[in-house]
Parts: C-alpha cells; structure tokens; sequence
C-alpha cells in the first residue's frame, strides 16, 4: 500500500509537470527559429535541455532546415490542402529516426503494461528514407507533436512498422521542398510497393487523419469492444472514408473524391448542404486555411452532433442535453444542433452529421427508423439516451418497476476492476433479439441485480462502419432532475456523478468524438479594485513609493507591474503580471464589485482587491505586497480560474469555472490569542464559509458542515471546498496567507452550493434563490473578521461552541493506524486545534493534521511516527 502511494504521489509531481514543461515550451518557441529535440544521447554544448527523463532528453537548439528532398521517397501528400500552406502556424514537421528492432544494444519497445501511444496516430507522414537509421518525415499540430515527445521520454511510443524510435527532431521545411513534395508524390500504389521493398514488414495501414495531426490523446484509448470492426468497409458508397499509407481500393478511390464543406448554421437549422460540393471545395478549402479554422475529421463526416427529442419542441430538455455533452468533448470542435421532426425526412443531415444522439421514449416511426438505418448505412454513429430505439440483434424489454428509480450499475474495465455507480434508470433494459445478430452485439453496463439485465450495450451495422451505443440508464440526468424524490437518491447520484462523466466519455470517444480536455485558458491581466474609494486612493498613493520607475513591484513569485490601462501588447506571464489601477475599466461576467461592496461588512479584511478572470494561483499574488502593505488596507486575491491551484500537502486543486476562490491577508500578533495557537486560522476559515452562507435568513438548513482539519463538505459525503494556509513570522507579527475555494455554481463533476440549494428547495417547497461567488466571498471575510475577533477575546472557547454545531466528527469512531487497528471515538479539538480521540484504555490523546491522514470515507487516523 505504502509504496502504491509513494508511486501515484510521485506521478502526480513528476508526471504531469514534465507533460506541462513540455507542452509549455512548444507552444511558446514554434514559432520561432530554434528546433526541438527528443533524443537517448548526450547533447551538445550549444542545445539547451528542458527536461530529462530517465536516459531520454527533450533540448532545444539551432534551427535544422530541410530544403533537399531528393534522397527522400515521397509517401503521401494530402490532397485537402494546398502545397504551400501545408505547414499552418501551428503544425510542425519533424524527422522520426528509428532501427530495427532486431539491432543489438538497442532500447526495448513499449512496455504493454503502459498506455502505448502510436505515432501515426498523432501525425501525417509526408516522406521517408530507408536505410539506418530509417527516418520519416511528418507533421503534426502543436499539441500532437508534444504528445509525440513526452510518449517518446517515458517509453511510450510505438512505430508501426515494428521499429525502435530514438530521435525526434523539429526541422524548418524550405518553400522548394514543399512544392516537391507536391510535385513528386507518387501514386498510392507505387507507395506501398516503394514500402514493401524498404521494409517487408512494415504495416502502414493505420489510419491517418490528415490535416488535423491525427488522434487526439483521448482518442487512442478506445474499450476494447471497438476491435470487432476497426477494419474499414469496402463499400465505397458511403462517405466516411479515411487516409491510408498502405494501397487500398478505398485509398485510389478518395483520390478523386471530394470532402463535405461545413457550414454553420442556427441551432434551430440543419446545416442544408449540397450532395455534390465539389464546385466550392477549392474555394471553402481556401477560406478555411486562411481564417486558421480548426479542421475536425476531413477524411469523414462533418463535425455536426445532432439530437433528436421526438415530435415535440422540448427546447429545455435540447439544452440540459446540449450542455451535457459540450461539458464531455471538445467544444470548438463540434456544433450541436436540434433536429426536430420535420426535418429528419426533408433535410440532408444523413451525409452531413458525425454522431446522432436519439433521446425520447416516444415510439419512433417506419419512416423515422428507416431514416436511423441509412445513417448508419452511410456510416454513422448513433447515441440512444433512454429511447425506444433498437436494432439487429437486441429488442428494448419494459420492466415498470425499474421506471425513474436509482439503481446500481457495473461497468466492466478491460485492464481494471470493474466500475460500480449509482444511475436513474428508465424503466426498460435490453434483451436479446434475433439469432443471427447475437454475436454484433456487446454488452457495456448492465443491473447489479439477479438477472444482470444489460442496460447499455454496442451494436454494429453490417459492414458499413455504423455503429450504435443504446442506453437505458439516464447517464443525461443529474441529481438536481425533477424526478429525484429522495435524499438518499440525490446522495447515491451525486457519489457517482464523476463516474457518470467517465461513462459518458468513454461512450463519445469509442463513437469518434474527441473529449481531450481542453487547453489552459490564457491568463489574465489583473484589476486592482476596492469597494471603498477613500481607501483605493490611498493604497495608490502608497503605490508610488513602493514601485520602481515603470511601475513595477517585484517578487521572487509573481512581479506585478501597474498600469492606468489595459494594454492589449503587454504580456501577461505566470512571474510578471501587469494590475490595472483605473476601475472604471473593469467590467466581469463572473465578478461584480457592487455584489462584493454590499456583502463586505469589515473593518479593514479584503478592502484591496485584486481581481483576474485567470490566474495561475491566487497564493501567488499577494506575496510581493503583503508584508509591506499598511495593516487597514486589507489585501484579497480574487480568481475566477486557476491553472495551477495549490492544495494542502501539494495537491492540485482543481478551479472550474463557478467555484470561488481567493487569497486573503491577514496579521496576527505573535503574543495574541491566536497567535499562539496559529494552527486555529485553518478552522475558522471553514467555519467562516459555512455559516456566510447559513447565517442568511432562510439558508440555516443549508447542510454544509466542517471537516477537520481544513474542509467544507455537503454533510459527512463530498467534500466542495477547502483552505490552504502559509504563515511567515516577521519579528513578533504572523504574516498570514489563507487560500480558500468551494464549489458554488458548478455541479459537476462534483457538487457545489447551489445543488444543495435546489435539492432543499424541492425537499421543503421553498424558493430560495441561488448564490454567488462574489456575495460568499465577500460574506466568507466578513465572518472570518468576526471569529477572529471573539478569538483574540475568548480564545478557543468563544469558537468552539459554533465550531461543533457544524462539523461532521460528532460521536464518529475511528481507527487508529490501519483498518484493524483499535478504535477510538472523537471526542473534539484541543487548545491548539488538534482533534482529541478517546482510546479505551488510554484516555484522550491529540493527533496533527500535518503529521496524520484522517480519511473520512474509511474514519481511519493515522498518527506519525
């Protein structure tokens, strides 16, 4: 167990920071004239490394241009773009060296125990040389190209003609290189056997999406359920075609054919495009480029997600389910569109949609699933949420008394344990239909009950390459759904709603849409706000006497250099940040200072704001200003994102839009009340979030409670938020930094306030309306001032009366050290904010926080040694 832990602590330090590191300097320097490197040597004096792992190495250099192709074997040219814009500003080409992997002294392959990433999965190959080493010439997108790199440091990539890489190297392709590439191009045929006679055992015939870098990460980790039908139709009448390096009847063919255009059009209007756009494809191809658009499956269908509801408007269920799905996938890639009844018989979407979610429980029509057919006929992909629709070898079976009810799911993992969650279920499960169509269909999920009723499964159609996940449990629904009567139910789905998630995108990806997470949002230029205007002017007067000539204050962390204006050429960086000082020129969709103004009630505590849309972690900010600030101008960062938000004990914490989250200074003398038992500020944070939002009239039922020793959870089941403190003692005064977060407006893939909000007022049949971040935020310091101060007063006594209202340990019994270590009860914290256990025995002994994993779900405390 222990050294499990050391492992996936390790992973989560190292890995994704050489991930980030790497992606990081590609993004910023592609543009630039440098090279970048990935390679099993030592490197040269004038490269530079970045990044080491293991005996691998990621360096940048000198530019290495390409301009002589004459010794390369031209493979494939892709014939949607133009020659002299093959290279868009965010595609890089590189050379892949790789030796056979029979050669001595050579690195192993890939180990199969970890998550293989396959290179022409991520790029299209554009030339090769044979020989050793034997080189390929590609591009690839950014992104791709860094996804390349870190499989390559961590023994990951494989090549697919059976070879061992062991060099990636970015290169400058020259003007007259490209127009060779075009020029020269050999047919497919005389490609392949160009291959052959180079390497016999090569196998090209994976699949290339040309123009886009190929998969994305996600992408690749297809459930092994796919594999009955990864080989490509022969029936060249449908229109969902891909690349192949290899010679192949489908290849010759869509080097004659044409591509759908796509338009974008109202969500109430299918786009209606033409059967025959090959008359505006030079020109659409053209626009395309030049607006930088992203291009999403060229070789196939358009990136049109359509869903169907039946022959009523049902607009509102059309946005809870449109949300749904642009919170799974990659949103700038795919439009979601309606389409309503009259139009699934009028309208061309069969050639021009990528997936087809079918989601009502009305009887669907001849006609209408004679229409469902062609699409999967033409290779499409069809999503049933709850429907009636089904097809081949399963029949939909109604079982009345599974309707609106939570059950419990399993979800078998190909290389895991299997996935138990809790899910709303329709009321039908799926049984077996014709014979002969048995054996097309598998099984996804299915009851943990008696007769392991399936209630998700995968059908394919025929050898067209269409194919159908049909389910009947709600994986749409959330706990807030009107049909969730009972606590018990809203805690069963709120427990699983991440793994609600985890289903929904395992389904989209197998389906062939894209859910790789999105990249960080750019940061942000920070405001410098404050609700009193007396005090906002005399911080800017101290401001002059504390900043150098061009305005800027620097920190070890984050300089912040200060600006009247906002100036769209000053850049923004995680260690310099320029603060607009002009409030009038603020203006937020997710902050408002008149909120903020009427909800802070203090007396110096969050007076000087500064506020940014994205930052890196508000911890950050304040750590140039604050132990020189005069003490009544209260210093609070405020952050509507974070990208590298800190948890207690090095954990990331996570920052999606809808949470709230800050930093606030505050002093406390060394000799005070507090300031002898400092370990206190983490306990009065908490309390202070959960009663900024049940000391408002009418939220006193509101169940948010306290954990020991920084959390704020919904009762005793989910945590939805947190504290991080960092004290620095300047001669007899505690410098305090107290970074807090917690979830107010976004349900998933957690929980957040505004749940517990809409789950009381459907329990009591009250109206109570939904909070803001910028109101408990500002309520949040307004009671933290207060306990301070009855603190200072009382000590731990004046506190721990509320502190005990509102925390989930009361009476709980625990074990000490390991599951079958002995039991203790808790019986509350002592002077110093240590939680107290009773051992029979053994009477009342204190246990630290920074020293014991308390784990909440197993009540187990294990104290250092």
């Amino acid at each position: 167990m222990l050294i499990t832990l050391c492992y996936l602590y390790l992973w989560a330090r190292r890995g994704p920071r050489a991930a980030a590191l790497v992606r990081g300097t590609v993004r910023s320097l592609h543009r630039s004239r440098c090279s970048f490197t990935f390679c099993a040597r030592q490197p040269h004096p004038e490269e530079r490394v970045c990044l080491r792992v293991g005996g691998k190495v990621f360096l940048t250099g000198e530019a290495q241009f390409l301009d002589d192709l004459n010794r390369w074997s031209f493979l494939l040219i892709s014939p949607f773009i133009y020659p002299e814009k093959l290279l868009n500003a965010e595609h890089i080409a590189f050379v892949t060296e790789s030796s056979s992997a029979q050669t001595e002294n050579l690195q192993r392959a890939p180990d199969s125990s970890k998550e293989v990433v396959k290179w022409s999965d991520y790029c299209s190959p554009l030339a090769y040389k044979p020989g050793e080493p034997f080189k390929l010439i590609a591009e690839a997108s950014v992104d791709n190209f860094s996804s390349l790199g870190i499989a390559f440091l961590e023994d990951r990539l494989q090549m697919d003609n059976g070879m061992v890489p062991h060099k990636i190297v970015s290169v400058h392709l020259q003007e007259s290189a490209l127009k060779e590439l075009a020029q020269e191009a050999p047919p497919v045929k005389e490609q392949s056997t160009q291959m052959d006679e180079v390497n016999p055992a090569a196998n090209f015939g994976t699949t290339v999406k040309s123009g886009s870098g190929g998969q994305s990460e996600e992408e690749k980790s297809k459930p092994e359920e796919e594999g009955d039908h990864e080989e490509e139709p022969n029936n060249l009448s449908g229109e969902h075609h891909h690349l192949h390096l290899s010679s192949c009847h489908e290849c010759l063919q869509l080097e004659n054919s044409t591509i759908e255009s796509v338009k974008f059009a109202s969500a109430e209007n299918i786009p209606e495009l033409p059967d025959d756009s090959s008359n505006k494809l030079e020109e659409e191809k053209d626009d395309c480029l030049e607006k930088g658009m992203k291009r999403v499956n060229l070789a196939g269908k358009p990136p049109n997600v359509l869903i169907y509801l039946g022959s009523g408007k049902a607009t509102v269920k059309f946005e809870q389910l449109r949300s749904i799905l642009q919170e799974c996938v990659d949103a700038e890639s795919y439009t979601i569109y309606q389409l309503h009844q009259e139009q699934v018989l009028r309208d061309p979407w069969i050639d021009n949609s990528l997936l087809l979610v079918i989601a009502t429980e009305e009887p669907i029509s001849e006609v209408t699933h004679k229409q469902f057919m062609k699409f999967l006929c033409k290779g499409g992909k069809i999503l049933g949420l709850s429907s009636s629709f089904a097809f081949g070898g399963v029949r939909v079976k109604r079982k009345n008394k599974l309707r609106r009810t939570v059950h419990e799911l399993v979800v078998p993992k190909k290389d895991s344990p299997e996935m138990k969650l809790d899910l709303m279920v329709s009321g039908c499960v799926f049984e077996e239909g014709r014979k002969e169509d048995s054996g097309k269909v598998k099984t996804l999920c299915r009851l943990n009950n008696a007769e392991k009723d399936p209630v998700i499964v995968h059908l394919t159609h025929r050898d067209s390459g269409g194919e159908a996940i049909l389910c009947q449990a709600h994986l749409e629904l959330d706990s807030n759904s009107m049909d969730v009567q009972t606590e018990e139910d809203f805690n069963l789905l709120k427990m699983s709603n991440t793994k609600r998630y985890e289903v929904l995108k395992d389904i989209l990806v197998s389906l062939g849409l894209s859910c790789e997470l999105s990249e960080l949002p750019a940061l942000t230029p920070l405001y410098l706000l404050s609700p009193d205007e007396e005090i906002h002017l005399a911080f800017l007067k101290w401001l002059e006497g504390n900043v150098d000539a061009e305005g800027l204050r620097a920190s070890s962390k984050v300089s912040l250099k200060f600006v009247s204006s906002c100036d769209s050429e000053v850049e923004v960086t995680p260690s310099l940040m320029p603060v607009v000082t002009e409030m009038g020129s603020f203006s937020s969709e997710h902050f408002s200072l008149k909120t903020y103004q009427q909800n802070l009630q203090t007396k110096k505590l969050g007076k000087i704001l500064l506020f940014t849309e994205v930052t890196t972690s508000t911890m950050n900010l304040l750590d140039g200003l604050m132990l020189d600030v005069p003490e009544e101008m209260g210093l609070i960062a405020i952050a509507v994102r974070q990208t590298q938000g800190k948890g207690r004990g090095g954990n990331v914490w996570l920052s999606p839009v809808g949470c709230a989250l800050c930093t606030l200074h505050i002093t406390i003398p060394l000799h005070s009340n507090l300031g002898q038992r400092i370990p206190f500020i983490q306990h009065l944070v908490s309390l202070a979030v959960v009663e900024s939002v049940r000391s408002i009239p009418g939220y006193e039922d509101i169940e948010l409670r306290v954990k020991w020793p920084n959390d704020v959870y919904y009762s005793d089941l989910m945590k939805l938020g947190g504290v991080l403190v960092n004290s620095t003692l300047m001669e007899t005064t505690f410098h305090v930094l107290i970074g807090f977060g917690f979830n107010v407006n976004n349900s998933n893939p957690t929980i957040c306030i505004n749940d517990l909000i809409t789950k009381f007022n459907k329990e009591e049949g009250t109206k109570l309306k939904p909070l803001t971040a910028d109101c408990l935020i500002a309520r949040t310091v307004t009671v933290l001032e207060r306990l301070i101060d009855i603190f200072q007063e009382k000590g731990p006594n004046g506190i721990l009366p509320r502190y005990y209202k509102y925390w989930v340990h009361s009476g709980k019994q625990v074990r000490l050290r390991s599951e079958d270590g002995p039991t203790a009860w808790i019986v509350g914290i002592d002077d110093y904010g240590y939680l107290q256990v009773h051992q029979e025995g053994k009477g009342i002994q204190s246990v630290h926080p920074d020293g014991n994993s308390f784990d909440m779900l197993r009540n187990l405390i294990v104290p250092k040694h």
